[in-house]
């Protein structure tokens, strides 16, 4: 894995796309915790790039009932890993990416205030493919090198900030696994299931 340009919050190898959807983190707010998101567009169904037509508010309703009823959303992340393990970026790590929605952890509301999140492209119910994990792993590590405000390893699923609301990643994703490729790597791995 490339490095990161810190100053422009870039991730070196990764193919970018811009989402209008960010913003400036408040004052004194940096990223403390990585969320870990799981998405199809549609669901189920892989390829085809309409993830980035949504998180570029360009997704067509007609090509698909599920689109009409998610096209007015206005969301990105700041990375995707798709099923090949190809990673694309879409907002500076320095910036929020409007990815968790109403969230809370640790006391805390608004995790998009203090988190970076990572969408993989997959369901909650079908494995993630072994090259997301071998982009994963890689990726979590450098951005702990690269922050000090993430060296403590905080990670977190988008149901472990938004239970009830949210499911995925979901069980299909194995939390064990991208813990032992951390440790291995010599970064840190933090999880509190409990919001």
């Amino acid at each position: 894995m490339k490095g990161i340009a810190i100053s422009a919050g870039l991730l070196a190898a990764a193919r970018r796309v811009v989402s209008p959807n960010s913003d400036p983190r408040p004052q004194g707010f940096a990223a403390e915790l990585i969320v870990i998101h799981g998405i199809s567009l549609p669901p189920g169904e892989y390829g085809g790039g309409w993830i980035d037509n949504l998180f570029t508010n360009a997704l067509p309703p007609g090509e698909h009932p599920y689109f009409a009823e998610i096209q007015h959303l206005r969301v990105s992340s700041h990375v995707l890993i798709d099923r090949e393990g190809h990673i694309t970026q879409y907002v500076p790590f320095h910036e929020r990416a409007w990815h968790a929605g109403q969230s809370y952890w640790r006391g805390r509301a608004n995790c998009n205030d203090f988190s970076i999140g990572i969408e993989l492209e997959g369901t909650d119910e079908e494995p993630y493919d072994d090259r997301q994990y071998a982009a994963l792993v890689p990726l979590v590590a450098t951005l702990q090198k690269s922050y000090p405000s993430l060296s403590e390893g905080w990670i977190a699923g988008h149901s472990d900030i938004a239970p009830g609301r949210k499911t995925d990643p979901g069980p299909a994703f194995d939390w064990a696994r991208l813990e032992r490729g951390l440790r291995k790597a010599g970064a840190n791995f933090r999880r509190e299931v409990l919001a």
